[in-house]
């Protein structure tokens, strides 16, 4: 006769180990990981501050990312104690963890007795479905999704790598882009710039893509800054933003975004098109170079003349403002490793990539300066960069 369902689990809780929820409490100020088992839904209604969540459904696919080091010391915990028994001699036996345990009593009892519990904001029904994709990637997650739907992105430039980003950031659920463009839709910016259309021809850019952000994704706030940036503007505006996508055209306002964004701590994707090439970088401030690290004087005119008077490929742009939106939501999700200190040229006539490693220079005159010594004064003074600029070469 084989053994019932209670016997086994009897069997598996003597072989793994309980420990105490006044225990756990202890081991996590230790280093142990605690993780919760549950369903979303039970996950969602509280937890234990500080928890990891897979369901127990994902263990096999999802833990190892969650918890790489085999030997961590990791607690697991469900409702009552009986899933997170089951759970612990699966990562034993099935996927090789050395030190598991599961949580007596469960959540139930931990509530009971009194100890915190963190509530997370939960997603609504269509934010569910709409962002169902994410929720599956371990990376993202419920808890990665809200970031983006608590992040605010400015996007300098409503053009041919602005348009871009700004789709794919909208449709990622970003809660807050800003975006900054004085000028009207073109027919000439149609070829490249696919967040307008013809009808907009002569609108505003940036009404423009407001109306096709809220199209396509009504969770999504849109700051206008029908402006053109400058000295007198850039820390007003700049301000409050988690990353700036750099889509300008011009060296002496690349120049002046670098100078604002470092004194602010603001990161930086920054990437340029011209013909059948393109560049990307990300510059974060005090974690890596900045763009003067990279470009100490500007290039002479004739080594970067404009789009306007070069050319560009039409999906050029789109393929660096994606990369740009890629950085975006790796630096806000805290994943991955961004292109820091690092620039990424394209080829688009090749299809080669090739890489660049970019140090930091410690004699920097941008960001080898201690951010403390900023005063409150010099915060919103720059020096002329037209003229440095233009005095380069």
């Amino acid at each position: 006769m084989s053994p019932s369902g209670t016997e086994v689990l009897r069997q598996i809780k003597s072989r793994i180990g309980e420990v105490d929820p006044a225990v756990v409490r202890e081991q996590v100020s230790n280093g142990a990981v605690v993780v919760d088992v549950r369903e979303p839904e039970e996950w969602s209604a509280g937890h234990i501050p500080g928890a990891i969540h897979v369901p127990k459904s994902y263990l096999e696919s999802r833990f190892e990312g969650a918890v790489p080091d085999r030997s961590e010391h990791v607690i697991l915990y469900c409702a009552s104690g009986n899933r997170s028994a089951w759970a612990a001699r699966t990562l034993l036996d099935d996927l090789g963890y050395e030190h598991v345990e599961s949580m007596v009593g469960g959540f139930t009892l931990w509530k009971d007795r009194g100890y915190e519990v963190e509530t997370p904001r939960t997603l609504t029904a269509e934010q569910r479905e709409r962002y169902s994709r994410h929720l599956l990637l371990p990376e993202v997650g419920s808890d990665g999704q809200q970031k983006l739907l608590d992040a605010k992105v400015l996007l300098l430039g409503a053009g041919g790598l602005g348009s871009p980003a700004a789709l794919y950031l909208a449709a990622a659920g970003v809660g807050t882009l800003g975006i900054v463009d004085d000028d009207d839709v073109d027919l000439s910016n149609l070829q490249r710039q696919v967040i307008h259309s013809s009808e907009r021809i002569g609108v505003p850019k940036v009404d423009s893509a407001e109306q096709t952000i809220e199209a396509l994704n009504p969770d999504v706030k849109v700051e206008k800054y029908p402006v053109r940036l400058g000295a007198d503007n850039i820390v007003e505006i700049i301000s409050g933003y988690d990353v700036v996508v750099d889509g300008l055209d011009n060296f002496p306002t690349r120049y002046l975004l670098n100078d604002a964004s470092v004194r602010l701590g603001i990161p930086v994707v920054s990437a340029a098109i011209l013909g059948f090439e393109g560049q990307l970088s990300v510059f974060k401030p005090y974690d890596g170079p900045c763009y003067r690290c990279l470009f100490p004087v500007p290039p002479p005119a004739e080594l970067a003349p404009s789009c306007g008077a070069n050319g560009v490929l039409g999906v050029l742009p789109g393929t660096m403002g994606l990369l740009q939106a890629t950085e975006v939501v790796k630096l806000i999700l805290d994943q991955g490793e961004p292109l820091i200190g690092r620039l990424l040229m394209y080829d688009a006539l090749s299809a080669r990539f090739t890489e660049v490693k970019v140090r930091r220079d410690p004699d920097c005159p941008i960001c080898s300066r201690d951010p403390q010594s900023i005063s409150d004064e010099e915060m919103g003074v720059f020096p002329d960069y037209e003229a440095f600029c233009a005095g380069a070469h």
